[in-house]
Parts: structure tokens; sequence; C-alpha cells
């Protein structure tokens, strides 16, 4: 059996289904990370320059809007960490400020903590800094454990990741173990046209392409799989009147996989689909219909120049 069950447990389950699926958490080994570091830099991905653009002139902003005394100790807790070239504005702006805080970044992937890790040691030596790995869903009861105050960070469009209804469960999960007035930093991707969105998705240099197919390289070095990579299509979607930008890989003929670590077979129809990825693209209605039910309200919106992107503060009630 696979040292890792739950992958393959995950790949069973998704590859069963009608439709086909692949849960996006699997995009992120250590080829995975270094392939989404590079679609970053794409022209066509505006999503990480347009937040950057925020973080880089907006951080004190944000200082302000969270309400923090200055003597007050407290943690600022980042989910999906990454690579941290964002947040390194708002902690950089924090330290300069003389505030007293534990910074902890928190990661399914190894490899992106040891980075996040590693840059913000060098940069910040004073900066006490705690890595946690693992999926936010699972260690988030264990980020509450302290009495110190929080200060959440979910940024770069992580949540339009979720389907509504687990977005929503997900902020719900938040919400409850905020105290009143603790806030959540959120940052996601607005709703704009087919035109700027689908290349962020389809770059032409192929790097999308490239991660989504890492997802069958993975599967067949780690689960014996023997997916030929030269049979499948990366086949992403966006409709503006939808706003969710969907990622598939397209069988590009009738065949079948054999995974060693299941002994089992799977069939692909001509022109079958995985699911890979959904990216969900948001504007102040749809958040609002995602926090009812809550506990939070919106208290703060950072723009970046073009109005690509937003970065939202709510905060307990």
């Amino acid at each position: 059996m696979t040292k890792n069950a739950t992958f393959l447990k995950d790949v069973n389950d998704g590859l069963s289904q009608n439709p086909k699926y692949i849960s996006s958490h699997y995009f992120y080994n250590k080829a995975g990370d270094e392939l989404f570091q590079q679609i970053m830099e794409m022209p066509e991905y505006y999503l990480t320059n347009s937040e950057l653009e925020i973080f880089s002139n907006q951080s004190d902003d944000f200082i302000k809007s969270f309400e923090i005394d200055e003597n007050e100790e407290f943690e600022l807790i980042e989910l999906g960490a990454g690579d941290g070239k964002k947040t390194e504005h708002l902690l950089k702006s924090l330290l300069d400020k003389n505030f007293n805080f534990k910074f902890i970044p928190v990661d399914i992937s190894l490899n992106s903590l040891e980075v996040i890790t590693n840059r913000m040691e060098a940069q910040f030596p004073d900066l006490e800094i705690s890595a946690q790995q693992g999926d936010y869903f699972q260690v988030l009861d264990d980020l509450f454990l302290s009495d110190k105050t929080k200060i959440i960070i979910f940024i770069g469009s992580n949540l339009g990741n979720m389907e509504d209804e687990v977005a929503s469960e997900f902020l719900q999960k938040i919400s409850q173990h905020l105290k009143t007035n603790e806030k959540l930093l959120l940052g996601l991707d607005l709703i704009k046209s087919q035109d700027i969105v689908l290349p962020a998705y389809n770059d032409a240099a192929g790097i999308t392409r490239d991660f989504n197919l890492n997802l069958l390289k993975r599967i067949n070095y780690e689960l014996g799989a023997d997916f030929n990579l030269e049979n499948f299509q990366h086949a992403p979607e966006y409709t503006e009147v939808e706003g969710i930008a969907k990622s598939f890989l397209k069988s590009t003929k009738k065949q079948t996989v054999y995974i060693k670590e299941l002994d089992r077979y799977f069939d692909f129809a001509d022109d079958e689909l995985i699911h890979t990825e959904i990216s969900r693209k948001y504007d102040d209605q749809v958040l609002q219909d995602l926090i009812e039910g809550t506990n939070f309200e919106i208290t703060h919106k950072f723009l970046d120049s073009k109005k690509y992107f937003a970065d939202y503060i709510l905060t307990k009630k």
C-alpha cells in the first residue's frame, strides 16, 4: 500500500465518479510548486501582481483596519501561505511599527513552508515564525488553542478553489473560532471578462498546461499508474455570467489507465474530462451571500489600480 493512503483513496474515489475529478490539493508536490511559481510570473496571470500591488501600497492601511493595540501580543496566521512575497510587505510594516506578534504560515506543501520560512528568517531575523503543515480545514482547530488575539490571512483567491457551499462552511468555521472584533483578511479575484480571465489559466507558454498535467505525472510516480500524458490535453473554461473558471484534463482518445497501487483499471472515453480545479471570481454580493449566516461583516475593501482584485477585511461581530 502506498505511504500516502489519503492520496490513493482520493484518486480512486475521483476517477470512479461520472464526471471524473481529482482534487486540486494534489497539484502541489515539489514539481507542482515550482510550476505554480512560474505561472505567477507569466504576463497573463494578473492575480499575483494585482494583489501584490495592494500589499505593496496599502499594508499600512491593512494594519489600521486590524485595530490592534501596538502593545498587544497577537498571532498573524496565514492559511495557504505559499512563498510569502505578498505577505512580506505586511510583515515589514508590522515590524517597522514595533508590533508584538508571531507569524504562523500554514500550507499543505512542506516545500512551500521551507521556502517561506527560509525567506522570512533571512529578511526578518527578529520575526517570530512558527510554520504549520497541513490542510487548513484539518489544522484550523489546533491554530486556536492559544488565547492570543488572532488575525487570519487567506489571500491569493484561494477561497475560489472551493465550491460556494464549502467556502461558506469554511468561513463559518473561521468565524466560530474568532473572538468579537478579530479579523480575516480575505483576498479575492473579482469577476471580469473572459478575455482577461481565461488566458490566466491557459498561458501562451503552456506553463498552466504543464501544471495541470503534472497531476497525472504525480499519480504515475507515487501510485504506479501508466497515464500517457500525450493522450490528455489541458482544457480550461470560463464564462463571466457564471464567474467561475474551471480546469479540466481531456482524454484525446478512448483509452484505459492502470493504477498499480489500486490494482485497478480506469476507462476513458474520447473527449472525456477529468475536473481538476475551479477558480471562483467574486463581487461584493457573492461574498455577502457566502458570509450570510456567519458572524462576519465586511468592514474594509482594498483594490488594485485596475480593480481586478480585492482584499476584504471581514470582522467578527
